[in-house]
């Protein structure tokens, strides 16, 4: 029996836990999930999930309801497919659920992909399942620290690469909301390594004490604040998504701002804030961290691009030791109680959350 969480596409703090047996067929195999992380992110998928596809990964039986992605660990416990043994762990993307059913192909001894028909059109970043035994990301007594960290820190990473890559477009600055988010902590982190570009957080009243005792921005500012910050050459990496923000970024910095990134949307709820005006300075541009990851995997070879996100992660993983505390749920009422406190924004950034519906 698979027990799955299912969320409310329109009404979002709508929730409900289904059930189904498992069918599996020639080529296929059954996952069990163990238990996979929930945090901003998979706010973030919900809120774009039309936008972007993220619906459309594990598509539920009646219209109206969705099935957010979100990253965890998993045992093959029945395999149909030559090549994938039952007992084999890994590590990818899952449905909020007990079980899932995946069609293997490109096997290796390293990972397989979802070649699942529904599933082709999405980057194959998020079809790609690691099997654990051999993945250089993989430690056995860190896997809650990876499920939680690593999908955002991937994208703070690809955000660093990404800048750099651009010669930071000029800037002399990166200015970042959602300073407190495990995203811009992780690009404030990277950024903190490398010359010729300072990182200021924008976070909010509440956040700014924790943002602060973390040491790794050059400088904060309120949001209350932007209109202060001194002009300069600059990129904008929004992941608040608010409006007001993003208006109040680009007034101030113009023309000297070299490029606007949309990343989340931790501020969901003012999206549309900031009024009718256009923009100044250039037109902000949705950041979709699989083509950059694409791009590197053909510069570098994808075993050269996973050594550099290891060798970062892991250090970033171990700072988080001193500031990052894990709580574990279980169940489906649980997790949909936790969805919902979640789902305004307002998330304690020293908490991370581990779920299992599996029992």
């Amino acid at each position: 029996m698979i027990t799955t969480l299912e969320i409310g596409r329109d009404d979002r703090s709508n929730t409900r836990v289904v059930q189904q047996e498992a069918q599996v067929g020639d080529g296929q195999v059954l996952a069990r999930i163990d238990h996979f992380s929930l945090t901003s992110n998979n706010i973030t998928y919900s809120i774009i999930g039309h936008m972007m596809g993220y619906w459309d990964f594990f598509p539920p039986a009646d219209e109206g309801w969705g099935r957010v992605p979100a990253f965890g660990h998993a045992d093959i416990v029945e395999s149909r497919c030559a090549g994938v043994e039952e007992g084999t762990r890994i590590y990818g993307y899952f449905p909020m659920a007990s079980h899932v059913v995946l069609e293997p192909g490109r096997i290796n001894p390293h990972s397989f992909h979802d070649m699942a028909e529904h599933r082709q059109p999405m980057s194959e970043v998020y079809n790609r399942y690691a099997v654990t035994a051999t993945d250089p990301l993989h430690v056995a007594d860190r896997e809650e620290q990876r499920m939680l960290l690593h999908p955002l820190f991937m994208t703070s990473f690809v955000i660093d690469d990404f800048l750099a890559d651009n010669d930071d477009f000029g800037a002399s600055v990166a200015v970042v909301s959602s300073a407190s988010s495990k995203t811009a902590i992780g690009v404030a982190h990277l950024m903190a390594k490398r010359e010729g570009i300072r990182t200021i957080g924008l976070t909010s009243p509440g956040n700014m004490a924790f943002t602060e005792s973390l040491g790794c921005w050059d400088e904060l500012a309120l949001y209350d604040d932007v209109g202060s910050l001194t002009v300069e050459p600059a990129v904008y990496i929004d992941i608040s998504g608010s409006g007001t923000v993003k208006h109040a970024v680009h007034s101030r910095f113009g023309e000297q701002l070299g490029h606007s990134s949309t990343v989340g949307v931790t501020d969901w709820g003012d999206m549309g804030g900031g009024g009718e005006q256009p923009l100044p300075g250039p037109s902000p541009e949705m950041f979709f961290a699989p083509s950059q990851i694409m791009k590197r995997n053909e510069d570098w070879g994808r075993e050269e691009m996973d050594r550099r996100l290891a060798e970062a992660f892991f250090a970033y993983s171990a700072w988080t030791d001193s500031w990052l505390s894990i709580t574990r749920h279980e169940g489906g009422d649980a997790a949909a109680d936790l969805w919902r406190e979640m789902l305004p924004g307002k998330v304690d950034p020293t908490v991370g959350h581990i779920i299992s519906l599996s029992g």
